[in-house]
Parts: structure tokens; C-alpha cells; sequence
């Protein structure tokens, strides 16, 4: 499965000042700001319920069951288009192809940016044409900028399903300046756990993913252990003040009520002794909840369910130092 990472770091501002080897200041970058997001988008016709909002979800997922994904019917001249409120130099845009069927239909598809509505905004100057994207792959095209408020994919010329899991816009030298996004330590991190079931590797808890389908491959999980335990591995220590959790989405959520949080130094009891941070009662379904508490310093941060035999899933775990 192609590991398909939400993050784009452009710019490392993070001041890192050794105590110890302890990071006292919060890890911060300047992201590029997709201008997409959130932002409100219409299309030709809908299938079933798949509006042109979820495109600008800000999830990849590319697996239709996973409800991430715009849907039109299949129209002659089919298109999708997103408003970025004013207008911006834009100069590329990523395109997440559908991941379970059918990626040949977004084959042929234009990027159309511009200022003007005139065939629904299908006449604006064209930036790219999409020859192919893979089954689930995350395309990016780049150009010289365009300037507009409207970016459009358009399927000239056929009846066509245009299906989109995710459309990102950026605007060239427009990152967020104003705001400091806190770096999740655990991004990429080296990731272990008690047992593994399956496929399912500790890593997938930390891919960048908050898919919380087991099917779609984004999730960890262990055997029935009893104590069963996961640990990130942050490579320095970092004054810990909140971690976030992501839990499991389509079946028994109940699992990790129960679970500890630990942080700290020590890898006896595989780090199950350190620190406690916390102690989740419960997450509902799919839902990604934050954990804030006092900074505790650590390398190592543990998921830990004591006491219980008990399969532990982990469908993201993000940590932070802010």
C-alpha cells in the first residue's frame, strides 16, 4: 500500500535548545497553506451522497467506503470546482486518484484556473492536463502561475464519473505565516509493539493516516496480549504536553478504553514503567481525541493497556512538545 503522508514541511523554524539533551522550545514549521481546504466547492451532479465538499475534506483516503471522496454521475463534460474566496497566484495542485476502482477515469482531466464562471468556470485558462494517477496515489502538477479565485476539473469531451478523494491548492511564496504549526514528533518515528496481527505494524500508527478503517491498512493493532503496549521511539527528549489519539472507526471502539498514556526515558517493562500522562476512558468511533497534561520529559511515549488481555489498535498517534 502506498504510504500517502497529510503533511507538507517546507520551512524548519524550531529553535532546539540542549538541557540535557532535553528540546525546551516547541518544534514549529512554516507549512505551505493549501488554500482548498474547507473551502466550498460544487460540482456538475452528485452520485448518491458524495458532494463536492468531501474533496476538500482534508482527508486522502482514496477508498470509496471511507466516505472521503467526491462522486459526480456520469455526466457528458463532467466537472468539480473549488472557490478560494479571492483571488491567488496559483501554481500547483494535488489530485488523490480513487484507490479501489476505476483510477482510469480521472484519465484526461484539466486543471482550469481563473477569475470567471462562464460554463461554470470550465473556460478559464487551462494549467495542466492529467494524462494518469495511479490507484490511490497522490498527484502533484506544477506550472507557471495562474492567477484566479476558481480552480476546475474538467472532463472535456465524454461521459464520465469524476471522482476526486482530494484536491489541494497552492498559491506560490503562500504559507502560513501568521500561524507556528506544532511538529508531531511522531511522524516517522521508529514505532514498536507487543505483538502485531496481520499486517497491521506499529508503524501505521505513525504514517501521518487518521484513516480509522482497518481494511484501508492505516491502523496498528496487536494480538489479544495481555498488557498489550506500543511505544514511539522521538530519537531525542522533548517535554511532552499533549499526545492525540485516533481510534478505530468501523468496529469495537470499547478496545481502548482503559489505555495509559506513559512517557519517559526508561525501556524497563518496554517503557511501560515511565511516567503516567494520562488515561484514556474512551475515544468514539473514528474520532481523533487530544490529551493535554504537564510537560513530561521523555523520548519514549507508550500506549499501554494494563491489567487485561486485549487486542490494542492504534489507527493514529500524534505527539507533541508545545
Amino acid at each position: 500500500m502506498a504510504i500517502r503522508v497529510v503533511l507538507f514541511l517546507t520551512l524548519f523554524t524550531g529553535m532546539c535548545v540542549a538541557d540535557s539533551q532535553v528540546v525546551d522550545t516547541p518544534s514549529c514549521s512554516l507549512a505551505p497553506r493549501n488554500l482548498a481546504l474547507g473551502a466550498s466547492a460544487v460540482q456538475s451532479t452528485t452520485y448518491y451522497e458524495a458532494g463536492a465538499q468531501r474533496a476538500v475534506d482534508g482527508s486522502r483516503d482514496s477508498f470509496w467506503s471511507g466516505g472521503s471522496c467526491s462522486h459526480t454521475n456520469g455526466d457528458r463534460n463532467t466537472w468539480w470546482r473549488v472557490d478560494l474566496g479571492k483571488a491567488y497566484e496559483v501554481t500547483r495542485v494535488s489530485i488523490t486518484n480513487r484507490g479501489d476502482c476505476c483510477p482510469e477515469r480521472i484519465n484526461g482531466a484539466q486543471i482550469r484556473i481563473g477569475n470567471s464562471l462562464e460554463n461554470n468556470g470550465n473556460n478559464n485558462e487551462l494549467a495542466a492536463t492529467v494524462q494518469s494517477i495511479p490507484a490511490g496515489v497522490t498527484q502533484t502538477f506544477k506550472f507557471k502561475p495562474f492567477n484566479g479565485r476558481y480552480v476546475n476539473i474538467f472532463i472535456p469531451g465524454r461521459n464520465e464519473y469524476l471522482t476526486l478523494c482530494e484536491v489541494e491548492v497552492f498559491a506560490e511564496n503562500y504559507t502560513s505565516t501568521h500561524t507556528c504549526f506544532p511538529r508531531n514528533l511522531a511522524l516517522g518515528a521508529t514505532a514498536v509493539q507487543s505483538s502485531t496481527y496481520g499486517q497491521a505494524v506499529a508503524l501505521n500508527a505513525v504514517d501521518g493516516i487518521r484513516d480509522s478503517n482497518f481494511i484501508h491498512g492505516s491502523c496498528s493493532v496487536t494480538n489479544a496480549d495481555k498488557d498489550p503496549w506500543w511505544r514511539v521511539d522521538l530519537w531525542e527528549v522533548f517535554k511532552v504536553t499533549r499526545v492525540s489519539i485516533t481510534n478505530r472507526g468501523d468496529y469495537v471502539p470499547e478496545r481502548i478504553n482503559g489505555a495509559q498514556i506513559r512517557i519517559g526515558n526508561s525501556l524497563e517493562n518496554n517503557g511501560n514503567n515511565n511516567e503516567l500522562a494520562v488515561t484514556v476512558v474512551s475515544i468514539p468511533p473514528g474520532e481523533t481525541k487530544t490529551f493535554d497534561f504537564k510537560p513530561i520529559k521523555g523520548r519514549y511515549v507508550n500506549i499501554y493497556i494494563p491489567g487485561r488481555n486485549e487486542y490494542l489498535t492504534l489507527c493514529e498517534v500524534e505527539v507533541f512538545a508545545d
